[in-house]
């Protein structure tokens, strides 16, 4: 489904590339559908899992931009080894497709969710020394640019682009970085007057 899209995939074609027959797949999972959703939440449960690992023992000291930058390289090696998971699952976002199957789709949605809650984590961690409240407010602003700028890095990443994904996120890290930085001043300000 991944190469091929939800609708370009025939159970045929599942049982013939799994060598696992139809009446099978039917009796375990009912549908299509409920294949694509036991894929996705198994998908799911597997990345979220890599990216609990990949983020053991943060560093406790450095600037903000270096707590993020150590995460957000994290994440990408997370990304890079997780490439048919991502690629299903922003397919299914880009398409229409996942209407045919909205048990997959509440997965879909459910991911993104605990994908901007993890972001969320990773920049409120990154500026937690500008204290509890100000690091809260700028992961909370922050993690839907944060989901977009790593949804580009896929991208970039699946269409073979010439710049490598480390490059793509010192990028990324440097925008999240200067934008929270200056929301942190003007916090801060806010809160002086």
């Amino acid at each position: 489904m991944a190469a091929r899209g939800y609708a370009g995939t025939s159970m045929s074609v599942i049982a013939d590339e799994t060598g696992i027959p139809k009446s099978a797949i039917y009796h375990h999972f009912g549908s299509k559908a409920g294949l694509l959703a036991a894929v996705m939440a198994r998908g799911a449960q597997g990345f979220f899992d890599a990216m609990t690992q990949a983020h053991r023992d943060p560093p406790s000291t450095g600037t903000p931009r270096e707590r993020l930058e150590w995460y957000f390289q994290r994440t990408g090696e997370v990304w890079v080894h997780r490439a048919e998971f991502l690629r299903l699952l922003i397919l299914l976002v880009m398409s229409d497709e996942a209407a045919e199957a909205p048990e997959a789709m509440e997965t879909v949605v459910t991911v993104r969710a605990e994908g901007r809650a993890y972001l969320e984590h990773m920049i409120k961690s990154s500026f937690i020394e500008e204290g509890e409240q100000v690091a809260t407010q700028i992961a909370q602003e922050l993690a839907y640019v944060g989901m977009v700028g790593f949804d580009g890095v896929f991208i970039s990443l699946q269409s073979r682009d010439t710049m490598p994904v480390d490059a793509l996120i010192d990028l990324l890290v440097a925008g999240i970085a200067g934008i929270g930085e200056a929301r942190s001043r003007e916090l801060r300000a806010d809160s002086q007057a």
